[in-house]
């Protein structure tokens, strides 16, 4: 077992799913490590949601769709996070990385920011979007959930995460 990072976000759905009340007492980031050993490594989000890190396991991205915000970490050997700084002032359900280190986020579209956090496209979907992943044979096709579709768009980059 290898060392997971996950957010808790928790979406009241009473309508159709008896969830509650909230099971932590803080909206936050966890680590498991590869011995199993569960911890909060980061808090203090509105609706902490999408969450990726980059390849080389040095930098985690942590999207705060209710707060707005999108937040970067350094990963730290022990698996704690240090160093939070906003990143971009855009949450996000999902995310994703390319090889050149640029982010995606969903939300009206697709967004897509550089290293530094600056907005360098936007992608357009017809319907809103909620996770995306690089994908197929060379990885090079970003695969875009959205609210009654699954879209499919040949890129010139690669995925940067796994």
């Amino acid at each position: 077992m290898g060392r997971i990072n996950f957010t808790d976000p928790f979406y009241n759905r009473t309508a159709y799913w008896k969830r509650g009340p909230e099971e932590q007492d803080k909206r936050g980031v966890y680590y498991t490590s590869p011995k199993g050993v569960l911890s909060r490594v980061a808090e203090d989000f509105v609706q902490p949601n999408g969450i990726v890190g980059t390849a080389d396991g040095k930098i985690l991205y942590v999207a705060d769709i209710r707060g707005k915000r999108t937040y970067a970490f350094d990963i730290q050997a022990d698996g704690t996070l240090a160093n939070r700084r906003v990143f971009c002032g855009v949450g996000s359900d999902g995310l994703t990385l390319d090889a050149e280190g640029n982010v995606y986020l969903t939300g009206g579209g697709v967004n897509v920011f550089d290293k530094a956090g600056k907005k360098i496209a936007t992608l357009a979907v017809p319907e809103g979007t909620s996770n995306m992943c690089f994908g197929g044979k060379d990885r090079k096709t970003l695969f875009i959930t959205a609210q009654k579709s699954l879209y499919a768009i040949p890129m010139r980059v690669v995925g940067g995460s796994q």
